[in-house]
C-alpha cells in the first residue's frame, strides 16, 4: 500500500536529516538531487525542519551564487547532547557531544582495584557530571555505556559477573536514576566492533568477525549488517574458548585455561619475556599493546610469528563456526600490531581453515569502545528528534 501523506513527509524528513547527517550541510538543491524528490518537496520539507527547530541555514554554496538556492542547511548541532562512557576494570572514560557527534568535552579517571564500590561509583558519576559542565550542556539527551560483562539481550541490562567491579552495575543504575537521559548500556567488544564496521577498518563489511586484544580478549559478531549478541548476550565470550597449548580448560566462572590464557595481556607479555621483547619506558597499557608495538619497529618476526600462532587458533574457530571471510584484530593490542601482525594470522589462519578470511588491523585501537557508545548516544537521541510529527 502507498504511504499516506503524513507517513511520507516523515520518511522524507529523516532522509533528509540522515543525508544531512552523514553529507554535512548541503543545499535545497543538493537534496533535491539526493533524494529523488520534487523541487516543492524539498521546499516544504526544509521549512518543517526548520521550524521544528532541526535544522538551520549555516551559509552559502559558493561566492558565485547567492538568494535562496545557494542557502548551505545543517543540522542544529546543540539540540541535543550525548555522552558516552568507556568502563574498565579499574577506569572510566566519560566523553560529552553535540548531535553531530563533535566531542565538547572529554575525562579520565583511573579507579584502583581496593576503591569501594560507593567511592567509585560517586568518582565515575562526579566525573561525567564535570563533563557535561565543561561541555556547556544544561541536560543530557542520550547515553551510551560501554561495559565488560554479558548485557541481557532483553532488558539491557549488565548481568552480575564474577571477576568484574561490582561498581559497573551500580555506577549504571546510578545514572538511569540521576540522569533524566536515556541510558543505554552495550557490551563493550559489541561497541568497538559497532565502531570499527562504521568508523573503522570494516567499514565495507557487512559480515565480520571482530577480535578484541587489551587486557583481555572477546569477539563481536555483525552477521549480514546486524550485531549479533546471542540468546543470553554470551555472542563473542572468546575468552572461555577451549584452546590447544594452555594449561587446562576454562570452567563456567573462569576463563584460564581458554582463548584468554593465550592471547590476553598477561600472556602476551609471557610470552614477550621468552623471546626478550620488553615495551618501551612510558608504553600505555595494556602491556602486551607496549611489546607488540616494539616488536613491529623493531622487525622481530619470530614473536610476531609466535603471537600470530596463538591468535589465529581463535580466529580459526570463530571462522570455522561462522565463515565471516574477515576478521578485525581490534583493542590496543591489534592496533599496534597493524598490518604486520594481522597479515601474519591470515597466512596462519589460511593453513588452519579451509575458508578464505581476510585478516584486518582494527584502526580505532582502544578508542573504539568510547567510540561505539558514542554512535548507540547518537542513534538513540536521532531515533526520536529525526522522527518530527507530521
Amino acid at each position: 500500500m502507498p504511504a499516506s501523506p503524513s507517513t511520507a513527509r516523515v520518511i522524507n524528513d529523516r532522509s533528509a536529516l540522515e543525508l544531512l547527517q552523514q553529507e554535512g550541510p548541503l543545499t535545497a538543491g543538493q537534496l533535491k538531487t539526493l533524494t529523488g524528490l520534487s523541487r516543492p518537496t524539498v521546499a516544504d520539507l526544509v521549512e518543517r525542519l526548520q521550524l521544528s527547530g532541526l535544522i538551520q541555514v549555516v551559509g552559502e554554496s559558493g561566492s558565485q551564487r547567492r538568494g535562496p538556492n545557494a542557502r548551505l542547511y545543517g543540522i542544529v548541532a546543540d539540540r541535543a547532547h550525548l555522552a558516552a562512557l568507556d568502563v574498565r576494570t579499574r577506569s572510566v572514560t566519560v566523553v560529552v557531544a553535540d548531535l553531530l557527534g563533535t566531542t565538547l568535552a572529554e575525562a579520565s579517571l583511573p579507579i584502583g582495584s581496593d576503591t569501594g564500590t560507593e567511592p567509585a561509583v560517586e568518582s565515575a558519576a562526579t566525573l561525567l557530571e564535570r563533563a557535561v559542565r565543561e561541555a556547556g550542556a544544561t541536560r543530557l539527551h542520550s547515553v551510551g555505556i560501554g561495559a565488560p560483562g554479558l548485557i541481557d539481550p532483553v532488558g539491557g541490562e549488565l548481568r552480575p559477573t564474577s571477576g568484574l567491579p561490582a561498581w559497573h552495575r551500580s555506577l549504571i543504575g546510578v545514572l538511569q536514576d540521576r540522569l533524566t537521559a536515556r541510558v543505554v548500556v552495550e557490551n563493550e567488544t559489541n561497541l568497538a566492533a559497532v565502531a570499527e564496521q562504521r568508523l573503522g577498518a570494516a567499514r565495507d563489511r557487512d559480515t565480520f568477525a571482530f577480535l578484541w586484544l587489551g587486557a583481555g580478549v572477546g569477539a563481536g559478531l555483525v552477521l549480514d549488517g546486524r550485531l549479533r549478541r546471542g540468546a543470553s548476550g554470551g555472542a563473542g565470550e572468546i575468552g572461555f574458548l577451549p584452546v590447544p597449548g594452555t594449561a587446562g580448560v576454562p570452567s563456567a566462572v573462569d576463563c584460564d585455561g581458554g582463548f584468554h590464557s593465550l592471547a590476553g595481556s598477561a600472556a602476551i607479555c609471557a610470552l614477550a619475556a621468552e623471546y626478550g621483547v620488553a615495551a618501551p619506558m612510558g608504553a600505555r597499557e595494556p602491556e602486551a599493546a607496549g611489546v607488540v608495538l616494539a616488536a613491529v619497529a623493531d622487525g622481530r618476526d619470530d614473536f610476531l610469528g609466535a603471537v600470530a600462532d596463538r591468535l589465529a587458533l581463535g580466529a580459526a574457530a570463530v571462522a570455522s563456526v561462522l565463515d565471516p571471510g574477515c576478521v578485525v584484530l581490534g583493542g590496543e593490542v591489534g592496533h599496534a600490531g597493524g598490518p604486520e601482525l594481522a597479515g601474519r594470522v591470515e597466512a596462519r589462519l589460511a593453513e588452519l581453515s579451509p575458508l578464505r578470511t581476510q585478516v584486518r588491523a582494527g584502526t580505532l585501537g582502544g578508542s573504539a569502545v568510547l567510540s561505539g557508545a558514542l554512535l548507540i548516544a547518537r542513534d538513540t537521541a536521532q531515533e526520536e528528534l529525526f522522527a518530527p510529527s507530521a
